[in-house]
């Protein structure tokens, strides 16, 4: 399809009605994968395991993509936050997702966008999720690198700043930090998150 770059700016309401759609193994997948490509800084990569990926179209225009995939192994400040045992964390992990990607495309100048989105998207991922593999989310995670974002979006739709990674891959050799430190932010679905997350 042509993509209209041209400047989007205005209201959100101006913008309204949203539609979200899931596009995971649907014609626009290769849209979204093209987006992500060009416009987000980490690029695109291939999701490996159970993920859901969203095109959200305003005005009759792609305006922002999400991607949500399976949660990451080992992850101290959300460890922490959710109080779980090692033997808990395996046999639930499944029930957490990972927002890895989140794009408002470039030329989309609106207010309080980001945050909106972000919150119609919590609203929408479990139900897809269920749906796709058969089993909930009670929370979810993602990685804000503050060298680069302060993360105003995911705080403006309640996401909670859990703390930061050590900057060291699980496998690293040594206990010097070898990757970007970033910050761990968290996301409950559920009131009861921690009564379901913690059963061992």
């Amino acid at each position: 399809m042509h993509l209209d770059t041209s400047p989007l700016v205005g209201s959100l309401a101006q913008l309204r009605p949203l539609e979200i759609r899931q596009v995971r193994r649907s014609p626009e997948e290769g849209l979204f994968n093209a987006l992500l490509a060009q416009y987000h800084y980490l690029g695109y990569q291939q999701p490996v395991g159970a993920h859901l990926k969203y095109l959200l179209w305003g005005a009759g225009r792609p305006i922002a993509c999400a991607a949500f995939g399976s949660a990451a192994r080992h992850l101290g400040p959300r460890d922490r936050f959710i109080g779980w045992s090692a033997e808990a964390r395996r046999r639930n992990l499944r029930f957490v997702a990972y927002n890895t990607r989140f794009l408002i495309l470039p030329w989309v100048r609106v207010p309080h966008l980001a945050s909106h989105v972000l919150g119609r998207l919590a609203g929408r991922v479990a139900a897809d999720w269920q749906s796709l593999y058969g089993h909930p989310l009670y929370f979810l995670e993602t990685f804000v690198d503050p060298a680069r974002f302060r993360g105003t979006c995911y705080r403006a739709a309640n996401w909670r700043v859990l703390g930061r990674t050590t900057g060291r891959g699980h496998n690293a050799p040594s206990m010097r930090p070898t990757r970007p430190v970033k910050e761990v932010l968290g996301y409950p679905l559920v009131a009861a998150f921690r009564a379901h997350l913690t059963t061992a």
